[in-house]
């Protein structure tokens, strides 16, 4: 990238971040001189990534004409974000601010279908997003996939055992069935969850942390020094195949006794006395956790005891994540997050127990906020931020 476009995309950054901005005020921001500022405005207020705001409503007391604002261009371009899990299809679009314009959900039970059919589902959810009015005078830039397993670097999912799907290339299968020239990743809905969280839900304001994504399986999302950490080959964060029990149950990954066999939701449900398979057509992603939380606040014993016995298979697991990383939380995503009040004792008393600082560690067992939508929304992240570095480095005269 050239220093041009760092310092385009620098700006750009300070303004979606922030909102409307004075060409002095970026200039005191970036540390920019104020005729590069005003250069690099005008750049991208002719590329329609930004325009003059409306500032009709100077502050009162102030004396003489304000200093005029650029604000976010209102029909600039836009992003997707789209998610395959096991039991659902998601797809949002947002402008470069993170406002959403356009979501769609469909409940499906994706293993039961190839991965070229749920990959056809999904582009079609993409093209619905793409034919919204508010896209007609808008340019897609870039879209990011979350899935349920290991991506490689080309967008390749090397793995997902709880879709029993192996070396299917999901961004190639989606640019096909877009035929559009769209940016395009492929990451980890753990991860993802993890960027979310980090964003804008409880990972702000933490430099280190480790995100659980709860579901049908059990993903990890590490975030250390305030960044994703992928791992030499981007696979890190297979936290529900972490052995508990190498005598338990196999799993679909090839082993046995692995986290999410013995606390996925699958586990929590059948152990709480409730059939999986009554989740109906069109039900939300949060729909296991809410469900449990309302059947533990009236008492039930069964559902209280799965609780306490999955609380303490949890805090087994996480008493090694401390150990390894030693990270300021752990945050309890997707359907575990509705049950902190359930699960944090028996958690807590693992770590305690298991973890070698004993009472002395500084862990915290938290709720994550972004609930059954945080992977799409990592991917809505992911993809803004890929964007915004698209718009600032193509010439004013391409965009």
């Amino acid at each position: 990238m050239s220093i041009r476009s760092r310092n385009l995309l620098l700006v750009l950054r300070q303004i979606t971040e922030n909102g409307p901005r004075s060409r002095a005020t970026l200039a005191l921001e970036t540390g920019l001189n104020k005729s590069t500022v005003s250069s690099l405005v005008a750049e991208l207020i002719e590329a329609n990534l930004l325009r003059d705001a409306d500032d009709d409503n100077p502050p009162s007391g102030a004396v003489g004409r304000p200093p005029q604002s650029v604000e976010l261009h209102p029909k600039g371009p836009f992003v997707l974000g789209l998610e395959v899990n096991v039991d659902y299809l998601a797809a949002w679009a947002t402008d470069l601010a993170g406002v959403l314009h356009h979501r769609a959900f469909v409940a499906s039970d994706n293993r039961a279908q190839s991965p070229e059919a749920v990959i056809g589902e999904l582009a079609h959810l993409a093209l619905g997003a793409l034919a919204q009015p508010f896209a007609e005078t808008r340019t897609p830039l870039s879209a990011c996939v979350a899935v349920p397993g290991l991506v490689d670097s080309h967008g390749r999912l090397v793995v997902a055992p709880n879709l029993g799907w192996a070396d299917v290339p999901v961004a190639d299968l989606l640019r096909e069935a877009l035929e559009d020239p769209l940016d395009l990743c492929v990451e980890n809905e753990a991860n993802l969850g993890a960027v979310a969280e980090l964003v804008e839900g409880a990972g702000r304001g933490l430099r280190d942390f480790v995100y659980v994504s709860g579901e049908i399986g059990i993903g990890a999302g590490v975030v250390l020094g305030g960044e994703l950490f992928r791992g030499a080959s981007g696979f890190a964060g297979e936290f529900g195949h972490l052995t508990i029990d190498p005598y338990g149950p196999p799993c679909g990954c090839g082993g046995r006794g692995c986290l999410e066999r013995l606390a996925g939701q699958d586990a929590l449900l059948r152990l709480a006395g409730w059939d999986a398979r009554m989740r109906c057509a069109g039900s939300r992603p949060e729909w296991p956790g809410a469900m449990l939380a309302q059947s533990a606040r009236e008492r039930h014993a069964k559902t209280c005891e799965a609780l306490s016995q999955v609380g303490h298979t949890l805090g087994i697991a996480i008493a090694s994540l401390a150990n390894l990383l030693d990270p300021e939380a752990v945050l309890l995503g997707g359907y575990f997050a509705p049950l902190i009040d359930w699960l944090r004792e028996p958690i807590e008393v693992e770590l305690e127990t298991r973890a070698l600082a004993g009472s002395g560690l500084r862990c915290r067992v938290l709720a994550a906020e972004l609930g059954g939508e945080a992977a799409v929304r990592g991917a809505v992240a992911l993809s803004r931020r890929t964007a915004l570095e698209l718009a600032s480095a193509v010439p004013a005269s391409a965009q």
